[in-house]
């Protein structure tokens, strides 16, 4: 397959990149930094792009069969400043209505857009048991996913299927939430955040990779698909696992109120959560090869991804 992609070169673009060229397929990345990729993606096709318009590269639609949509500014990377939540909207939006404006300019048109979103869709809630067909949230993350989903919406009209990945937190060791979840750990300091009741939808990087491999492959999925390992558990289960899993102790609670002072209005990502579900995704025979934590984490200590 020839597969147009933006957000290639983030922690999931890139280990999707490396995964589909392994494939045999063609890979093109629009990225603002095609210098500075192209050490760690070699075989992928670069191409430079602003973020927000379709000049200079619209022809390469014609070209794919899929697109797959990740660009988005990281939620983690900075306090959510009115600036900064501007930022992190309109790196969504833009992105999307220019790959939207781009299909709709083309001769030949893809056959699928895949395009990413996040389970903060959902709002948050620690006794809701939430799939594809649960509502909306009405919090700030909800809003953005909202919009997110939004803005590559056209595509449908078009005669363009599309896929809507609601991602939950990827478990990596080369970025991403695993990291900085750690760091207490490696200090001898690990502990529940909060309460530790909130629920965490985590999957590990090769799940996410596989699932998003096999939705393209696919020439029936369409719709919405929650990306997230069927076991989900609440804080407190995790670090105890975490903790367990690194051979260090699990006995330090992280205040709320430090969390919120330390964090500001951020500190939702790690004080609130939601149980989300991937009905659709196993309804569609996608096999996860970690469902379990424990095995999901002592694989990313004996394989670094």
């Amino acid at each position: 397959m020839n597969i147009l992609m933006t957000g290639g070169t983030g922690l999931i673009g890139s280990a999707l990149t490396r995964a589909l060229l392994a494939d045999g397929h063609t890979v093109s990345i629009l990225t603002r930094s095609p210098e500075r990729a192209q050490a760690s993606l070699p075989g992928a096709r670069l191409v430079k792009w602003d973020g927000s318009s379709a000049h200079g590269w619209e022809g390469l639609v014609e070209d794919s069969e899929v697109v797959i949509n990740l660009a988005g500014e990281s939620l983690a990377s900075g306090r959510w400043s009115d600036e900064r939540k501007a930022r992190l909207s309109s790196s969504r939006l833009q992105a999307g209505k220019a790959l939207a404006e781009a299909i709709a300019q083309a001769a030949q048109r893809p056959r699928l857009l895949i395009q990413s979103s996040a389970v903060g869709y959902y709002g948050t809630s620690q006794l809701a048991e939430l799939d594809e067909s649960s509502p909306a949230g009405n919090d700030f993350l909800a809003h953005i996913c909202l919009e997110w989903e939004a803005s590559t919406q056209a595509v449908e009209a078009m005669g363009v299927r599309r896929a809507i990945i609601r991602t939950g937190v990827v478990l990596s060791r080369a970025g991403g939430a695993l990291p900085q979840m750690v760091l207490p750990f490696r200090l001898m300091a690990g502990g529940p955040l909060g309460n530790g009741k909130q629920w965490v939808s985590w999957i590990h990087l090769n799940d996410e990779v596989g699932a998003i491999r096999f939705l393209a492959s696919h020439p029936d999925v369409s719709g919405v698909y929650n990306l997230t390992a069927p076991n989900p558990l609440t804080n407190a289960d995790f670090g105890r696992i975490l903790g367990r899993t690194l051979h260090r102790p699990y006995w330090l609670p992280a205040p709320a109120f430090a969390l919120k002072l330390l964090l500001g209005e951020m500190s939702t990502l790690v004080l609130d959560g939601q149980k989300v579900l991937p009905r659709r995704l196993l309804d569609s025979g996608y096999v996860f090869t970690f469902s379990r934590l424990e095995d999901a984490l002592n694989d990313l200590w004996i394989n670094p991804v």
